[in-house]
């Protein structure tokens, strides 16, 4: 009987790691996020609207990948700098607030991770 409990947990074990979110599909949602965000995003001291942001990740995404294999990569080496200036993105939220954006996606994907392990 111990067996198959061992057999049965090394199952549910092994299938957690098949459910969980691929790095692509982090970084989708990432995008996705910022799309449908009411932040003004700052980039080299421009405003811009979330879908405008949203537009210039994925193209760094599609333009860099290999700095992005993972939605830590790409938010360290992508999505929270400029490449051009090196200067630190920033998000304004609806509240007035101001965020370092690699804050800020950080803190969504690791809500994200959660999500997807509770829900899986």
């Amino acid at each position: 009987m111990k067996r198959y409990w061992f057999i049965a947990l090394m199952f549910l074990s092994i299938s957690q790691f098949c459910i969980a979110a691929t790095p692509e599909q982090e970084i989708n949602h990432l995008i996705d996020f910022v799309a449908k965000s009411d932040a003004v995003f700052i980039r080299n001291d421009t405003e811009h609207s979330s879908q405008d942001a949203a537009e210039h990740l994925a193209m760094k995404y599609r333009k860099a990948t290999r700095y992005a294999n993972t939605a830590d990569k790409f938010i360290e080496n992508l999505a929270s700098k400029s490449s051009w200036s090196g200067k630190p993105y920033k998000v304004r939220l609806s509240n007035g607030s101001l965020l370092n954006a690699k804050d800020w996606l950080s803190n969504e994907l690791e809500e994200y991770r959660r999500n997807q392990y509770i829900h899986n």
